[in-house]
């Protein structure tokens, strides 16, 4: 006879393998503070590289707005304004991605916690079917 509970059971993990175990399942290999850590790190580089490409691009296609008058103290007042925006668009990057990239950690480990406990009683149901 086929346990209806068991099918659901089944069925259940089935669908959370075939669409969220894989990654999950990557995640949780480490462990919170590691994973947000590294991926807030890879969101640094990468708006680094977005404002450095932003800002090369304002360079090469307006050229003669940044050159023009330019004096000393204006390269410096202008060097000063450009890192005061990269430094609050960084530092505001890196607090967001570190957030979410814990949230998207505690996610992963409540369904994989989630998974085991119904992986367990499906086999404690096979357990008591094989009686």
């Amino acid at each position: 006879m086929i346990d209806k509970e068991r099918i659901k059971l089944m069925t259940k993990l089935a669908k959370y393998e075939n669409t969220k175990a894989k990654e999950d399942l990557k995640i949780v290999e480490y462990y919170k503070k590691d994973y947000a850590s590294l991926n807030t790190w890879i969101t640094a580089i990468w708006v680094t590289v977005g404002f450095a490409t932003i800002l090369g691009l304002l360079f090469f296609l307006m050229p003669d707005f940044f050159v023009h008058d330019l004096t000393l103290k204006k390269l410096f007042n202008s060097c000063a304004i450009i890192l005061v925006v990269y430094i609050f668009v960084l530092v505001t990057y890196c607090v967001y991605s570190s957030s979410f990239f814990k949230n998207k950690y505690d996610g992963a480990h409540r369904r994989v916690k989630k998974y085991y406990k119904e992986l367990s009683l499906l086999r404690k149901i096979y357990m008591k079917e094989k009686r």
